[in-house]
């Protein structure tokens, strides 16, 4: 496993705090909602008070997962806020702006825990461990440092973070420390075949046709080893999808044999595009996107970007190309 312990500022803030504000980023994915209701359940196991306050709404494959229902949504802070709470614990968010929610946060002590490159350092406390496979393998290590034994429900929950922040055991940062944490849960009570369904066999209607929208915007360059494929307002509407269910379309496209680098550029604004990077091996993307104000991991990175789709296209390519080179 990943040798960076919990800190023991960390670890006397959920000792001494009675309730915390969990929070993870915007267009919450499978390890910042399966870590923050992770979390929750072992603060509660503590007899601590915890609630998950998300900006965005969840894509509904996690909907089942336990403590899912309970999750406060939209940018109006959740009762009693900020007073009824000790420490706000942010999960896998690079700058505090990545919530969505950092004015509101800002009221409150900042507990900041993540496995990304470039965190900007923001908490009280700070936990980086960018060896980790995924902030669930943190936050496993987390329960044992603090003597709570996972039950069934939150075994679910962080192995559910572990799978999907590696593609199912398929990306770079599929670590022996995320075989032997996963090994470890479903000892604990996860399911694999049961999140597996979840997640890849339990898509929406729109989502299928949001993912036949895209393919009809591929582009292959520099001799096959670019794959670039958007998603415009016109493509949401023609297929009845929303934001949620574009999640993980990019990793389509790196199934092309030969494919080493994708570009994805999703429409969220008039002239503004929200961008997912996906590569194999030694090809850098978090540079790329970190050059634009994001973030990630050097296989997978995301950012927010202006411009016209076709230029934006052809000079994020121009950037992949340097990248394979």
């Amino acid at each position: 496993m990943s040798s960076v312990p919990p800190p023991d500022g960390l670890m006397q803030a959920l000792r001494n705090g009675q309730r915390f504000l969990l929070t993870g980023h915007r267009r919450p994915d499978g390890d910042s909602l399966g870590s923050a209701l992770g979390l929750a359940r072992i603060l509660r196991q503590l007899g601590k008070g915890a609630l998950v306050w998300n900006r965005d709404p969840m894509p509904p494959v996690y909907g089942a997962l336990a403590g899912s229902d309970r999750v406060h949504v939209g940018e109006e802070p959740p009762a009693g806020f900020p007073d009824a709470f000790d420490y706000s614990i942010c999960l896998e968010c690079p700058s505090l702006d990545r919530t969505g929610l950092e004015a509101a946060l800002s009221q409150l002590a900042i507990l900041n825990l993540d496995h990304h490159l470039g965190n900007e350092l923001f908490g009280e406390t700070n936990w980086i461990d960018t060896g980790a496979p995924a902030l669930g393998e943190m936050i496993y290590r987390l329960a044992a440092a603090l003597g709570v034994a996972v039950d069934a429900a939150t075994a679910t929950a962080l192995y559910t973070a572990v799978m999907t922040d590696t593609g199912g055991f398929r990306f770079g940062n599929t670590t022996a420390g995320a075989f032997e944490t996963a090994a470890a849960l479903v000892r604990g009570g996860a399911q694999p075949d049961e999140v597996s369904r979840w997640i890849y066999e339990s898509q929406s209607e729109a989502t299928v046709r949001l993912l036949g929208e895209m393919l009809t915007s591929l582009e292959l360059h520099h001799g096959g080893r670019i794959a670039t494929v958007s998603l415009t307002d016109g493509m949401f509407e023609r297929s009845g999808a929303t934001a949620a269910d574009a999640e993980d379309l990019v990793d389509y496209p790196r199934s092309i044999a030969g494919v080493d680098a994708v570009l994805l550029l999703r429409q969220i604004a008039p002239g503004g595009y929200k961008g997912s990077l996906r590569s194999r091996g030694s090809v850098d993307v978090e540079a790329i996107a970190r050059s634009y104000g994001g973030g990630g991991h050097k296989n997978a990175a995301g950012f927010e970007a202006e411009g016209e789709l076709p230029a934006l296209t052809a000079t994020l390519v121009e950037r992949l190309r340097a990248a394979l080179a």
